[in-house]
């Protein structure tokens, strides 16, 4: 079948590795200091290893290739799962072993964290209200004319985001017409909706918000790829926003 799937330039690959740590399915590793993409049947065509690869080696493309297999995806990762786990059991019953350094786990996007918060007194005050405008929220349900489009400031807005940063709507919903997906959740092609979006509605600006896990490149990805597709000049905001709830980089274009 012919699809989309990524594209490495060798020749431009320093071997930094960026893009096999982002790549949560495995279809990429480093082989003999190159990145190197193992399976078609790997790659979800998401492009999460795309805005982690300084030097922009990495691009998409439209070829006959596999279809992905998640249950391939699945199966690789829990024998990789397995080896790591017996290779960490073996370890740890060495005389004077130090502690592994990590659990074994998937991609930094499922990895198991408890946050911790300082508790601080607040007065007794009334619920905030909430400062949503529009539904639906989610990508793949929003009409692409909505009424609401026309002349907003958009956001579009990785889900975790809200629940991370304790001000979301009166810091980004507040003024903003709202969007949200997961790339990694969402079997959808984000960048050719919100393209639709850009071309036929006078959208003044994007803010994107994301978290600070590779899963969340394909969302800024495929709204970097949406105002280039859409050919218009609007302006991009993208704030990444950590688990405990900091705002880690902006970055305004």
């Amino acid at each position: 079948m012919k699809r989309t799937i990524i594209e490495i330039d060798e020749a431009a690959c320093t071997g930094c590795g960026l893009c096999a740590q982002a790549c949560h399915e495995g279809a990429i590793a480093i082989v003999d200091g190159k990145a190197k993409l193992l399976r078609d049947d790997y790659c979800d065509g998401l492009g999460n290893c795309l805005p982690v690869c300084p030097v922009d080696a990495i691009h998409f493309i439209e070829r006959e290739a596999a279809a992905y297999d998640e249950q391939a995806v699945l199966k690789a990762k829990r024998e990789k799962l397995t080896a790591e786990a017996v290779k960490n059991v073996l370890a740890a019953k060495k005389p004077d072993a130090p502690a592994p350094d990590k659990l074994a786990c998937g991609c930094a996007g499922t990895q198991v964290r408890q946050l911790r918060h300082e508790k601080t007194a607040c007065p007794d005050t009334p619920a905030q209200p909430g400062q949503l405008q529009n539904w639906p929220v989610q990508i793949r349900l929003v009409p692409v004319r909505a009424p609401y489009f026309n002349g907003c400031d958009l956001l579009i807005a990785a889900d975790c985001t809200a629940y991370a940063y304790g001000n979301f709507h009166a810091d980004f919903i507040r003024g903003r017409v709202t969007v949200i997906g997961c790339p990694k959740l969402d079997n959808t092609e984000y960048a050719e909706k919100l393209t639709a979006i850009l071309e036929q509605n006078e959208v003044r600006s994007v803010t994107l918000t994301r978290m600070e896990v590779p899963c969340c490149g394909g969302l800024e990805y495929a709204a970097r790829q949406a105002i280039a597709a859409s050919g218009k000049t609007i302006p991009l905001r993208v704030v990444t926003i950590s688990a405990d709830g900091e705002i880690l980089e902006q970055v305004e274009e």
